[in-house]
């Protein structure tokens, strides 16, 4: 081979054809090179792995808060409007006239207790009664659309209640049944405040995937509550539903002026402040603890590329005596190690997203083969392991991985630029 064929052409490009062909065959398995092709593979290997498993816990995360967010804004109001003087008596005129501020989607008054609910199993367990009227019931479509037994129609004529899948399996209910609610604050008598107790049919059954909501809320209609709670004519507070729950804030002073009272506003990032931030908090703990793994994987390139150089020193120097440029040895080996990277990045890419498409399916064939739960509903809330892919947060990982790749060639590539020909080439 003649100088000019190795040298680089005008033009070439970053890589001549020269470097990519030598790159390319240094990179290829021989028998000789066993140990060294083992340590590429496992380098390979690290990589993808490490890529596609930052980019499936990230999707979880993702997914597990989003899931989540749409539950919790769901069911509760995205700002709760509290009076200050007196109970809500002309909750009404103050729900219809904050509806008509822009952004508003709708306004539900609301009174609120909590009870112990019993039923046919079991002591009873706590629960929060909540009365809606029948027309804003149907507001809350996240209850109101998944209703597994029952229906809705008529709520408040029915004089029934509406709870959760979760509740009605511990406690033994099935459509139908009467539930037994008692309340501590109850009638006055000569003997002192006795509690107050009543038995509702169930008219309807939800399941809006939340465990705690599906175990422990229940809808009663709003006139049967105030009178349930002694609180006939007024409700406690109204929950306000916006278009843009990030945009709340915005929100704040035109619902105070179309109260036309002194009001109580609560949003829900201050209702929920210490769930979310403990979730972002580990999101960030678990990606800067997964992008160990990418590293570990680069270290394995420099192992390799650094075995690869001294096993090659005898052709490194026939190359240099051939008219070959240290720049250009050293982008043959900086070529050798980031093809690993980038083929292992590529490669974890795909993977990472074929889990998150079926992540779901493989948890349920795990716990079918092991015979356990993996995904407990009473731990995580809720009943899907959900996943959703950020398109900006994976093309972070992808950059990332791929900037560690490139990093690991150059302390290698670098001790073989400046290989000496003569020494290496002495005693052969």
């Amino acid at each position: 081979m003649s100088e000019a064929a190795v040298k680089r052409p005008a033009g070439a490009g970053p890589f001549s054809a020269f470097e990519r062909m030598v790159a390319w065959r240094y990179l290829r398995s021989r028998r000789k090179d066993t140990v060294i092709s083992a340590i590429s593979l496992i380098s390979f290997l690290g990589i993808m792995l490490g890529v596609a498993t930052l980019i499936i816990v990230m999707a979880v995360m993702n997914g597990f808060r989003a899931e989540l967010l749409t539950r919790i804004l769901g069911v509760n109001g995205h700002v709760i409007v509290q009076p200050l003087d007196r109970a809500f008596d002309d909750y009404v005129p103050v729900a219809g006239r904050i509806e008509g501020v822009p952004g508003v989607r709708y306004a539900i008054p609301l009174v609120e207790g909590q009870v112990l609910a019993t039923g046919r199993m079991g002591p009873g367990s706590g629960a929060l009664v909540r009365g809606v009227s029948d027309e804003d019931m149907m507001k809350l479509e996240l209850v109101s659309s998944n209703v597994r037994q029952g229906s809705l129609a008529g709520f408040a004529a029915s004089e029934g209640i509406a709870i959760g899948k979760r509740m009605a399996d511990n406690l033994g209910l099935a459509l139908g049944d009467g539930l037994q609610l008692v309340a501590p604050e109850g009638d006055v008598t000569p003997f002192g405040t006795t509690p107050r107790q009543k038995t509702y049919p169930i008219v309807a059954i939800f399941e809006v995937g939340m465990s705690e909501y599906d175990a422990s809320i229940i809808y009663l209609p709003l006139a049967e509550a105030q009178m349930f709670f002694n609180s006939e004519g007024v409700v406690q507070s109204i929950e306000v539903f916006v278009d843009n729950p990030d945009a709340v804030d915005e929100l704040r002073t035109p619902i105070e002026v179309a109260a036309q009272r002194q009001i109580l506003i609560t949003d829900w990032r201050q209702r929920n402040q210490t769930f979310f931030s403990a979730l972002q908090v580990e999101r960030n703990v678990m990606f800067m603890i997964l992008t160990l793994i990418v590293l570990v994987a680069a270290l394995n390139i420099i192992s390799g590329l650094i075995m690869l150089v001294k096993d090659k020193g005898r052709d490194i120097a026939i190359l240099r005596t051939m008219g070959a440029t240290s720049s250009s040895v050293m982008r043959i080996f900086m070529m050798t190690g980031a093809a690993i990277g980038v083929l292992g990045t590529l490669a974890g890419v795909v993977l990472g997203i074929v889990v998150c498409l079926n992540v779901e399916s493989i948890r349920q064939f795990f716990s079918w083969l092991s015979g356990t739960t993996l995904f407990n509903p009473e731990l995580y809330f809720l009943s899907t392991l959900p996943a959703k892919m950020d398109v900006s947060e994976t093309v972070s990982v992808v950059l990332m991985a791929m900037i560690l790749s490139f990093l690991a060639t150059l302390f290698p590539a670098w001790r073989a630029a400046k290989l000496d020909p003569v020494e290496a080439l002495r005693y052969e």
